[in-house]
């Protein structure tokens, strides 16, 4: 499932026990349960699996930060059940800034939850008018004599309306722009804390928007420094974009085993149609694009790992490949399976729904691109002013 042998450059001895204990939770765990039905049954669902991965010790790997780890474990969950990928996702997501900048109660209480799965985490920065441009967050929070009043609108949040906490995002300083915004947690509890509408994917996904109605949060309810949630956010995002491409590649490979297996045993003809050498082309180029995919991954996330502070660079061209690339493999895939690849109990339709947000959550392949060419003109500029 998980081809190791071609990464191995970039992986410690840990890693393998890492990627096997993965595989089994998705074979053992998951496979059985099989893919939600609806977005009902995803809601429910999403709980069990928070619950379990707990149990597994999968979510530990985000805290501290391995990332070379987190990738192994989503790309196994992703080659089973997308749906598993993205609570894994919101998990490591949703508690990254506490752990990276909460205190100590916070961490104990938020990001001890997530990993035991007791809680279920939500993270919330994207808005009606604030996708890309994460600086013009409408959201405000103000300071109160006995805390803090956050007033304003979150969209297309996963896990909304579930989770147990939610990181969120808002401005303490309008008119400082990107250094005037703030993070905090708010528990789903909280007075004012309102989910009022599902978004519905085309595969199912606990998805929705949140209302905060002058939230009342206390003093305590601030993580890290007053208008360092811009750097936070996107810090956190930069961290664990590598595992979006790693989740891509998952459902890639489950989308390439599954052609090759159909291409073998579907006879035309009189033959395989695997014995075509149009469909020969199509598994050469979808194996080409998975093994490039997977080297510029792992890569990006071993520099993470041993280097340390931001690896944008690696990152967004690991995002950019991994999705665009797998994108292009499962639509392969639904096209070897002809007819019966279009049908919704086909897997390969479901993964064809399910990889496509991929190529716009924490950062669009437009971003990726931006990102990308800015970090070469600027690392070029710099070379040929040190020659």
């Amino acid at each position: 499932m998980i081809d190791l042998d071609s990464v191995a450059t970039f992986l410690e001895p840990h890693h393998r026990q890492v990627a096997e204990a993965a595989q089994a939770f998705a074979r053992e765990v998951l496979a059985p349960q099989g893919a939600p039905k609806d977005d009902a049954d995803a809601r429910h669902q999403a709980r069990w699996i928070v619950e379990e991965l707990g149990r597994a010790g999968l979510v530990q790997h985000a805290h501290p930060l391995d990332l070379r780890a987190c990738c192994l474990v989503r790309e196994a969950l992703a080659f089973q059940s997308p749906l598993a990928d993205d609570i894994y996702a919101l998990q490591c997501l949703g508690s990254t800034p506490i752990a990276s900048a909460g205190n100590d109660e916070q961490r104990e209480r938020f990001v001890g939850g997530a990993v035991s799965g007791k809680l279920m985490a939500g993270f919330a920065m994207t808005e009606p008018d604030a996708g890309s441009d994460v600086a013009s967050l409408g959201a405000r929070a103000k300071k109160t004599r006995a805390g803090w009043k956050l007033h304003g609108h979150k969209t297309l949040i996963s896990n909304a309306g579930i989770a147990d906490f939610y990181s969120v995002f808002a401005s303490t300083g309008p008119a400082l722009g990107h250094r005037g915004i703030s993070c905090f947690v708010v528990p789903k509890d909280a007075p004012g804390l309102f989910f009022e509408k599902a978004q519905v994917l085309s595969n199912p996904h606990p998805l929705g928007e949140l209302f905060f109605d002058d939230v009342e949060l206390p003093p305590d309810a601030l993580i890290g420094e007053l208008g360092g949630g811009f750097k936070l956010g996107m810090a956190t995002l930069d961290s664990l974009r590598t595992t979006v491409a790693a989740a891509a590649t998952g459902m890639a490979t489950r989308a390439l085993e599954e052609a090759t297996s159909w291409a073998l045993s579907r006879k035309q003809f009189g033959a395989p149609i695997a014995d075509l050498q149009l469909i020969q082309a199509k598994l050469a180029r979808m194996l080409t694009e998975l093994s490039a995919s997977r080297l510029l991954i792992y890569r990006a996330a071993h520099e993470k790992d041993t280097q340390g502070g931001r690896v944008s660079l690696p990152c967004a061209m690991a995002k950019l490949h991994a999705t665009e690339s797998a994108q292009r493999i499962i639509d392969d895939a639904v096209q070897i399976f002809g007819g019966r690849g279009v049908l919704a109990e086909n897997i390969v339709d479901q993964l064809y729904r399910a990889i496509r947000p991929l190529r716009i959550y924490e950062g669009t392949s437009e971003v990726q691109h931006l990102v990308i060419a800015r970090g070469w003109l600027k690392a070029f500029q710099g070379r040929g002013a040190a020659s």
